[in-house]
């Protein structure tokens, strides 16, 4: 799956969701080390302490990509060195924190892809009643993820997808690309964004029908930049 994604980037991919009428789950997240990553998710919900990572790696399978939810918190760093380097020894290919993490430097010489929302010396002051579903389902965001879904992040943050949607959408998103690449070559070429989607004709038929939008108007010139 990380090579199939090699060649594109989380906004191919929230494109070819709107393409194929699927919900854009998309969350904000900075990559702490290692690159990208492609994975089916791993989920935990972590209520203070590791045990629920080292419980969730007992049933990873190769390639799994943990995927914490700490609830967005800001006041301590829920993951750091050695859990980062356990899951790199449990054969998950990444980590990806609805919180923030610590341990930057050891963190980016495991080289493990890890993402979060920031970086915080404090570690959990607190230890909460662990719910039932802790390692079936995680709240990133405003979404809500499960073993069902396939995470992929990069420098732009982090998408998920339907496992069982995930290789159309890989279609998809490297059609879009092509188009895209086929753009930026031709405005380095000297032929102007505007000239390759008929941009003048657009303004012209908006003014007799105010409802037309540019991105039906792209569908209609096969120009689609937005989707």
């Amino acid at each position: 799956m990380l090579n199939r994604f090699e060649g594109l980037t989380t906004a191919h991919m929230a494109d070819a969701c709107v393409r194929a009428g699927v919900p854009v789950r998309t969350v904000s997240l900075t990559a702490v080390a290692g690159g990208r990553v492609a994975g089916r998710v791993l989920p935990a919900q972590h209520v203070g302490s590791v045990d629920v990572f080292l419980e969730a790696f007992e049933s990873a399978a190769e390639g799994d990509v943990l995927v914490v939810d700490n609830g967005g918190r800001r006041d301590e760093a829920c993951v750091g060195d050695l859990v980062a380097l356990e899951a790199k020894a449990a054969g998950v290919a990444g980590i990806v924190i609805w919180g923030l993490h610590r341990d930057t430097v050891d963190i980016t010489a495991i080289g493990l892809p890890v993402f979060s929302l920031g970086a915080l010396p404090t570690g959990p002051l607190r230890l909460d009643p662990q719910p039932a579903n802790a390692l079936s389902t995680a709240t990133i965001g405003d979404w809500t993820v499960t073993r069902e879904d396939v995470v992929l992040a990069d420098e732009d943050g982090a998408i998920f997808v339907p496992a069982d949607r995930v290789e159309e959408l890989f279609g998809l998103a490297e059609s879009i690309r092509d188009t895209e690449h086929q753009q930026a070559d031709a405005i380095r070429a000297g032929r102007s964004l505007r000239e390759q989607v008929r941009f003048a004709d657009y303004l012209l038929v908006r003014a007799a029908d105010p409802s037309l939008t540019f991105r039906q108007h792209l569908r209609l010139v096969r120009g689609a930049i937005e989707e």
